[in-house]
């Protein structure tokens, strides 16, 4: 049995497998997730940059370069791992994130999902893992021990 929505319902699967209704559509959804948490995240990095740009009087204007990959760990890590198991961009695609098993993802799973994701961009066919994996993961997703479901709500 598998609980892909969280709330109770268990559906019937092979051990270890996710239903087939929980993946449908996954790839085309994620990667539209992927394009509404990257300007989101651009956003929030534009946004605290310039915050801290002015705070400091310009001061701090080399240090700020690495804002991005700081604000995508955390907001990958505190949305995936709060209680709604998602991103914006995810919620907005009908996505949830769970452990491999079923249960909800821990923030150090959740940020290091994202983490070797944005790493996966620097070696784009590990991104192909997809297409050979049963259950549409890729490999930052094997790697973090998360699957991307459909929502069963």
């Amino acid at each position: 049995m598998y609980d892909a929505s969280g709330d109770g319902r268990l559906y019937p699967v092979s051990p270890g497998q996710p239903p087939r209704e929980a993946l449908a559509g996954v790839r085309t959804r994620r990667i539209l997730a992927v394009c509404l948490d990257f300007v989101a995240v651009a956003l929030l990095s534009a946004a605290l940059w310039f915050a801290l740009l002015v705070l400091s009087f310009g001061l701090s204007a080399l240090l700020l370069p690495p804002l991005f990959p700081l604000v995508a760990f955390f907001y990958n890590g505190l949305t995936v791992s709060g209680w709604r198991r998602a991103t914006p961009g995810m919620r907005a695609m009908d996505l949830e994130v769970r452990l491999s098993d079923g249960a909800p993802a821990p923030f150090l799973n959740a940020a290091v999902h994202g983490v070797l994701f944005y790493v996966s961009w620097l070696f784009p066919p590990l991104l192909l893992a997809t297409f050979i994996t049963p259950d549409k993961r890729c490999l930052h997703d094997i790697l973090a021990d998360v699957i991307v479901l459909r929502r069963a709500d």
